[in-house]
């Protein structure tokens, strides 16, 4: 049952802010595939300063070799839209829901599979999440389990201070 979740490199998503970026992109998903079926997803993470536009999102996401293993993390509320979830379940990719300072967590879901990405609530990347929030993140992931997301992963991205072990064992025993 193990399986790799890969990140798209900063070069597409930080530099060129998905403009031109179709062969980078097509020379790491041939890479991503050298995995076979232990390739789950690849986080395609949309950088705050991409403006907002769905051909360039489609066009990035086409050049994926399989655009339905693609999570989709959009790091500015412009990207918010019903078009860009239609764009995404056309496409058969996923909406990354991120909690972050920034993000309140939300329970969209474009294909079948669901992704969360916990960054903190009150700090990046070192926030202990209470009981309560943990509570509230295993709610979520049932909710879109039951809506239809055959798989549901969950990455907890607050690891300046060692919190993500213990909050990952914490929502684990939550989610038994």
């Amino acid at each position: 049952g193990f399986g790799y979740v890969l990140k798209a490199p900063k070069s597409i998503t930080h530099r060129k802010y998905l403009v031109d970026a179709e062969e980078e992109i097509k020379n790491f998903s041939r890479s991503c595939a050298l995995l076979e079926d232990r390739l789950e997803v690849i986080l395609l993470q949309v950088a705050p300063g991409t403006p907002y536009d769905l051909e360039r999102l489609q066009k990035a996401l086409l050049a994926f070799h399989e655009p339905g293993k693609v999570a989709v993390e959009f790091r500015h509320s412009r990207w918010f839209t019903p078009e860009t979830e239609s764009l995404l379940q056309r496409l058969g990719a996923t909406f990354c829901n991120a909690d972050s300072p920034r993000q309140k967590l939300t329970k969209i879901l474009t294909s079948n599979r669901a992704y969360l990405r916990l960054h903190g609530r009150k700090r990046w990347y070192s926030h202990n999440y209470s009981s309560e929030e943990l509570q509230e993140i295993a709610d979520v992931a049932r909710e879109l389990a039951g809506r239809g997301a055959e798989r549901v992963y969950i990455f907890f991205n607050n690891d300046f201070e060692g919190y993500a072990p213990a909050n990952a064992l914490a929502l684990l025993e939550l989610l038994r």
